[in-house]
């Protein structure tokens, strides 16, 4: 990997965010992908259990808010993000993220690890 294909991989999971069901979950992820939401967190492996994570997690495609990121580190497979997302009506919530990301040969991600942090 690279800064480029990683920065292309956010963008894609930022779409796909904002798309109608789960269906491009398997343009981003590998079948077998372990995704954990905090790092103390069980992770959740597999697409079926992401896309069940993904689908009640956001209030809907139509959710309103901006994502910014920085790639700090890619070295082989593994990247490091800092991603930041401001959530507008209702929510007005604001995380600021580090994301652990492990790529398979074929450029989808087959490890996801968050740490995330909120002003509070």
């Amino acid at each position: 990997m690279d800064k480029e294909r990683v920065a292309a991989w956010i963008d894609g999971y930022e779409r796909a965010w904002r798309t109608p069901g789960t269906e491009s979950l398997a343009e981003l992820f590998t079948a077998d992908a372990v995704y954990r939401q905090g790092p103390y967190d069980e992770p959740l492996a597999g697409l079926p259990e992401i896309a069940d994570m993904w689908e009640e997690e956001r209030t809907g495609p139509d959710e309103v808010f901006e994502m910014t990121s920085e790639i700090v580190a890619v070295d082989g497979d593994t990247a490091v993000a800092r991603v930041e997302v401001t959530y507008g009506e209702p929510d007005h919530e604001e995380f600021r993220d580090l994301w652990i990301l492990r790529f398979a040969e074929d450029g989808r991600c087959r490890s996801f690890e968050e740490w995330w942090s909120t002003p509070d």
